[in-house]
């Protein structure tokens, strides 16, 4: 009976450490956040159209402004009309707003922000869990674009992936053979914007 009762005691407090251990990994190893909820980074985000930007013009309240780039990649702000967003990164852009502002404004401060990064689409469709349009904030690879979908279904073709991309304004197709990258036998494949992933 002793004996029981020692045993048990041992296992309920074994339990308990087990509990706080977890509850302490809990505390330390935060969920991270959704690539989505991920802030565009200011060194390597290309602008493209869709995005949101936030233009701050320190002391120029009237110039700040929240714009969306045009179908044609373009923004437009006061004093500086029409200008060219699309294909800048914000550091990029944030120059050319301060070159074209210089004639108005002695020294302007200028700071751009992607509010809303749009424009960095991927599509992938066919034997993948969850199909659909996919935000991204950089360039990604053939990997993790398959578990962004959720993965293959049991019937996905992986030795034949279909990757449709448009290079110098004509359309380009690649079959990839999903089981050899992973295997190590030939690079990731590069997944840019506007690129789609067919899995058949």
């Amino acid at each position: 009976m002793k004996r029981l009762i020692t045993y048990t005691a041992i296992v309920m407090i074994v339990s308990a450490l087990c509990f706080a251990v977890q509850a302490q990994e809990k505390t330390v190893n935060p969920p991270q956040k959704p690539a989505s909820e991920i802030a565009a980074d200011s060194n390597d985000y290309i602008i493209g159209p869709e995005d949101v930007l936030n233009i701050h013009v320190w002391k120029e309240e009237s110039m700040s402004k929240t714009v969306p780039v045009r179908i044609d990649g373009k923004i437009s702000l006061p004093l500086a009309d029409d200008i060219q967003a699309a294909g800048l990164t914000p550091l990029q852009l944030k120059n050319v707003i301060i070159d074209k502002l210089k004639g108005f404004i002695e020294s302007p401060a200028v700071t751009v922000t992607v509010m809303e990064a749009n424009s960095y689409k991927i599509f992938i469709s066919g034997e993948v869990k969850n199909p659909g349009v996919f935000s991204i904030r950089r360039e990604t690879t053939l990997l993790k674009a398959i578990i962004t979908a959720g993965g293959f279904t049991e019937w996905a073709n992986k030795r034949k992936i279909l990757v449709i991309s448009g290079e110098n304004g004509k359309e380009q197709r690649t079959y990839v053979n999903y089981n050899k990258i992973v295997d190590g036998d030939i690079p990731d494949v590069v997944i840019k914007r506007g690129d789609t992933i067919i899995v058949r």
